[in-house]
């Protein structure tokens, strides 16, 4: 009885106007808390499929005629055998598949026409899926930055020494973008650790962020299709391409720093150097067989989920090259040229920000290291090799990268 004659006195002089105004914004500060607690209704629209823009072999006298180019070449394109493999496959194993894609695409059999039928579709293989993922899969795991962790929605997958780091850090500058920095490697060599140890990996994005990632590796892994199709069939995938006789120098440039007593570069590229009999089952020069991994690839995917960028082109025309790709992910063009420097003691742009007049930020050492001299004879020939290849890789793309014209490559080139 003493409580409520108490409640009443204080009732009484508390104005029921004060009590209301107090109660409500109790009321709206718990609310408050409530929504900003996890962000668990941010979705990540889907990219709109891109039209097929790319043109394929479609006739028969194309392959016809590279038949006769490899197998009638001094380079001994039908005796390809050697140390030092790719990862991932022994030399024997790398022998067989090179030789064996060779004679299939020289082949007049093999309709150039069901494999663009094919390409279209970009329909999977018969084999079972690894993983399978759903819209709500991609959109798990609220962190205390008000993001969510995703799997990625375009992933850099090629080429070694082509330029992937610098591509990287570009589109990283981008607002709309949230990329890892070190490379997975989850599709070549960490598969068995599951969906979410990738997924952990991630940084947290917003809703209209795009989430990447870069391993140069994937491109010439032979599973890593298959897996990533499984994961995401609607990913979009960039491949940084190089002059291939150029690639495979800077590639060799990168291990002889590590391994200095490994033997010359000239040495390695052939099984017969007298015989001219080139050793495409060195990973350095298989790596720039561009047209034999692009093919394993579009038994998962179309073309208009791809974009190649020209790793020469990245060193000329930067923000040329960033207005593509940023067109290709569906951003906004908001890296410009403003955002680069030449650099000419590395040979290459750096990055800035437009309104900062501070030293620019430039690849670290280990990126622009300079070449070794090559044999001007084995760059020749070396070129002579990848012609054809060459030539299917941009009947395969739509795109000309004109590498036949940079025959005296072999100094300092791309980045990476």
């Amino acid at each position: 009885m003493a409580f409520w004659s108490s409640t009443s006195v204080f009732t009484s002089k508390v104005p029921r106007k004060i009590l209301f105004m107090f109660t409500l914004s109790l009321s709206v500060t718990y609310l408050f808390y409530s929504l900003m607690s996890c962000y668990n209704s941010l979705q990540f629209p889907l990219q709109e499929n891109y039209a097929y823009q790319g043109r394929l072999v479609t006739e028969e006298t194309t392959l016809v005629t590279l038949r006769e180019k490899l197998y009638s070449s001094s380079q001994g394109f039908t005796e390809i055998t050697g140390a030092g493999g790719p990862a991932g496959e022994d030399h024997a194993e790398a022998e067989e598949r090179t030789v064996e894609w060779i004679r299939t695409q020289a082949s007049p059999t093999k309709s150039a026409a069901t494999a663009a039928a094919a390409y279209r579709t970009g329909a999977p293989g018969k084999e079972r899926r690894d993983f399978s993922t759903t819209d709500s899969d991609l959109r798990v795991n609220c962190t205390t930055d008000y993001g969510e962790k995703k799997l990625p929605q375009a992933i850099i997958i090629g080429v070694k020494k082509g330029g992937t780091r610098a591509l990287l850090e570009a589109l990283r500058v981008h607002p709309d973008v949230r990329a890892v920095g070190n490379e997975p490697h989850f599709f070549d060599r960490n598969y068995e650790k599951g969906l979410d140890w990738y997924r952990d990996l991630m940084p947290s994005t917003l809703e209209g962020q795009i989430t990447m990632e870069k391993t140069p590796s994937y491109f010439v892994t032979n599973h890593a299709p298959k897996r990533i199709h499984s994961m995401a069939r609607d990913i979009k995938l960039i491949i940084v391409v190089r002059n291939p006789v150029t690639r495979a120098i800077s590639d060799y440039t990168q291990t002889l720093s590590k391994k200095p007593e490994i033997s010359t570069f000239e040495v390695l590229a052939f099984k017969n150097r007298t015989l001219g009999l080139i050793d495409a089952s060195w990973s350095a020069l298989r790596i720039g067989i561009y047209a034999l991994h692009l093919e394993s690839w579009m038994q998962y995917f179309p073309l208009s989920q791809m974009h190649f960028v020209s790793g020469e082109r990245l060193i000329v025309d930067p923000a040329g090259e960033m207005a593509k790709v940023q067109d290709f992910l569906g951003l906004k063009r908001i890296v410009t040229d403003k955002h680069f420097y030449f650099n000419k003691t590395k040979g290459f742009p750096c990055l800035k920000k437009p309104e900062d007049s501070s030293t620019p930020r430039c690849l670290g050492k280990s990126k622009g290291r300079t070449h070794p001299k090559i044999d001007p004879d084995v760059i020749r020939r070396l070129h002579k090799f990848y012609k054809p290849f060459n030539m299917m890789f941009y009947q395969m793309t739509g795109q000309n990268f004109e590498w036949e014209l940079q025959e005296d490559s072999g100094s300092r080139g791309p980045q990476d």
